[in-house]
C-alpha cells in the first residue's frame, strides 16, 4: 500500500507519517521502480500502535525500545507517566479553584485571588472608578513584593479593612486622598493623616506585627517610583507625612 492508503487505514496523515520516519519509529521502506514506497500490514500495525503511546503521552523519542519489546521498564515509563499527569492535573485542578474564586468575586484574572473578595468589598463600598483601578494596580504590587510567605498576612490586612464597620470608611479616606490637589491646604493634608491614623491604628499595630514580619525596605526605591509616577504633589506630601507616622510601628533595632 502507498503512504496515502497507510494514512488513510491507520488515521494520520501522510505528514505524520514522514515526521515517524524523520525521528525513526517507523522504517522507511524503499521505493519501487515506480518510485513509490510500498508499505505492508506490519507497518499499519506498527502505526496503530504509534498512536496508542502517543495517547498515552508517551514522547516519540521513548517510543523505539517500546516497539521493538527491548524496553524492559516498561512499567516504570507508565509510572512516571502517571506521576507526571497527576501532577498536571493538580495543577489543572489548582488553576479552576483559581478561576472560580476570581468569578465569584465578579475580580479580574489578573488579581491575586487571596484579595480579590476584599477589593470587590471595597469597590461597592462607594470608591470612584479611578480609585478601583488604583486600588487594583497598587494590590497586584504589594501581592508581588510581599511574596507568597507575605500574602496571606496582606489578605489579612484587607480581611481587617473590609469589616462591615470599616469599608465605608477606607473609601472616604481613599476618596479624600483622590480629591488632594493644587488647591489642597497643609491642614488639609494633616487632617486626612490624622483621621487616617486614628481609623487605622489598630489595623496597623497587627499588620505590623505579623510573623514572619513583611519587609518591603529592600522595594522601598521601586514604591517612591511608583507613587512618583501616579500621586500628584499633594498626594505624594501626604504619602510622605503618612511614612513619619507609620515608622513608630515599624521595629527598631536595640542600641548595641
Amino acid at each position: 500500500m502507498r503512504s496515502s492508503e497507510l494514512a488513510r487505514l491507520s488515521g494520520v496523515t501522510v505528514r505524520a507519517l514522514r515526521h515517524y520516519h524523520h525521528v525513526g519509529v517507523l522504517a522507511e521502506p524503499e521505493r519501487r521502480s515506480n518510485g513509490y514506497r510500498e508499505y505492508d500490514v506490519q507497518d499499519l500495525i506498527r502505526v496503530l500502535r504509534i498512536k496508542r503511546l502517543a495517547s498515552l503521552g508517551i514522547p516519540l523519542e521513548r517510543m523505539p525500545d517500546l516497539l521493538d519489546d527491548s524496553d524492559d521498564d516498561a512499567q516504570g515509563l507508565l509510572n512516571e507517566l502517571d506521576a507526571e499527569l497527576a501532577g498536571q492535573i493538580d495543577h489543572l485542578t489548582t488553576q479552576r479553584d483559581l478561576i472560580a474564586r476570581l468569578r465569584d468575586h465578579n475580580a479580574a484574572p489578573d488579581l491575586p485571588p487571596e484579595l480579590a473578595p476584599f477589593l470587590a468589598l471595597f469597590a461597592a463600598s462607594g470608591l470612584s472608578p479611578e480609585m478601583v483601578k488604583l486600588d487594583r494596580d497598587q494590590s497586584v504590587l504589594l501581592a508581588h513584593l510581599v511574596g507568597e510567605d507575605g500574602l496571606p498576612h496582606l489578605a489579612s490586612f484587607y480581611q481587617r479593612l473590609s469589616a462591615p464597620g470599616l469599608a465605608p470608611k477606607v473609601a472616604a479616606i481613599s476618596e479624600r486622598f483622590a480629591q488632594l490637589g493644587p488647591d489642597s491646604t497643609q491642614r488639609d493634608v494633616s487632617d486626612l493623616i490624622e483621621d487616617f491614623m486614628t481609623t487605622f491604628t489598630a489595623v496597623i499595630e497587627d499588620f505590623a506585627a505579623a510573623e514572619p514580619p513583611i519587609e518591603l525596605a529592600a522595594t522601598a526605591d521601586l514604591v517612591s517610583e511608583y507613587a512618583s509616577a501616579i500621586f500628584n504633589e499633594q498626594q505624594r506630601r501626604a504619602l510622605e507625612q503618612l511614612e513619619g507616622r507609620l515608622d513608630e510601628f515599624r521595629p527598631h533595632p536595640l542600641p548595641g
